[in-house]
């Protein structure tokens, strides 16, 4: 339409029932469109909710280990870290030394490195054991596969959720009619 009054371009949308929005404030002249605004702001927050959706957000999980652990507590925990790590989240696996086992550090980074050897196949180490204070930690993030594998497995639940609320709607117009 090129430069146009405001007062020109109030009237022009009333005329069609549209607002007067403007798009770039900061130019020379400011540059306004006529169009509906509340269709403009549910795009936008459309558009918004898509980009927050396509962010990889993960979370940072904890697993404590004792240097004296049983075989079969070490492979529960390395079980439930499997189990975090499959779901696309980091972990933070920690030994807590106390009292007299300070003394014996080893221990607990022979732990760790066989936490390390027993992931490689889904996980990679992002920092190494190291000690902080009375406790050595590592910290592990799933490989790019397992995170591609866990985003395809949670967009297949939405998906399947989705359906089902789509099912129960429909059940309910049925049972209305």
């Amino acid at each position: 339409m090129g430069i146009v009054p405001i007062k020109e371009a109030l009237d022009r949308a009333r005329a069609s029932g549209l607002d007067v929005v403007e798009v770039a404030p900061n130019s020379r002249p400011p540059v306004c469109r006529i169009m509906d605004y509340g269709k403009f702001k549910y795009e936008l927050a459309k558009k918004d909710k898509l980009a927050r959706k396509k962010t990889h957000s993960f979370q940072l999980k904890e697993m404590r280990f004792r240097p004296k652990i049983d075989e079969h507590d070490y492979q529960f925990k390395m079980k439930h870290v499997r189990e975090f790590l499959s779901a696309g989240s980091k972990v933070r696996a920690f030994v807590l030394f106390r009292g007299r086992e300070m003394t014996r550090i080893e221990f607990g980074r022979k732990i760790l490195s066989r936490l390390e050897t027993d992931l490689t196949d889904i996980a990679t180490v992002d920092s190494p054991a190291k000690m902080e204070g009375r406790s050595m930690s590592m910290v592990v993030s799933p490989r790019p596969e397992v995170i591609k594998q866990a985003q395809a497995t949670k967009t297949e639940k939405a998906h399947a959720k989705e359906e089902a609320k789509e099912e129960a709607k429909e059940e309910l117009k049925e049972e209305a009619r």
